[in-house]
């Protein structure tokens, strides 16, 4: 029974150090992301919240890609012209 007890604990061990690596990684990317773009809310949210990286995935996705002119704003006008059949 110690046996596999030592077994789970060996393999939670595992799983907690790959999370932990996740979420720095992601973590620190948003943190830069932000830092560089001033977003001082979100610099804040991500520092202090720790989300194993979802919030910070979606800021990076979500909101720095919209800030730096690769996704449209929501309920902005396209430049495409409409497409006539």
């Amino acid at each position: 029974m110690e046996n596999d007890l030592g077994a789970l604990i060996s393999a939670f061990m595992g799983l907690f150090v790959v999370l932990l690596i996740w979420s720095a990684v992601w973590k620190a990317v948003a943190l830069w992301y932000a830092a560089r773009n001033g977003d001082k809310v979100w610099y804040i949210l991500l520092l202090i919240l720790n989300t194993v990286g979802i919030l910070e995935i979606i800021y990076i996705f979500a909101v720095h890609r919209r800030k730096q002119g690769n996704l449209p704003q929501p309920g902005a006008p396209s430049n495409n012209p409409p497409i006539q059949m």
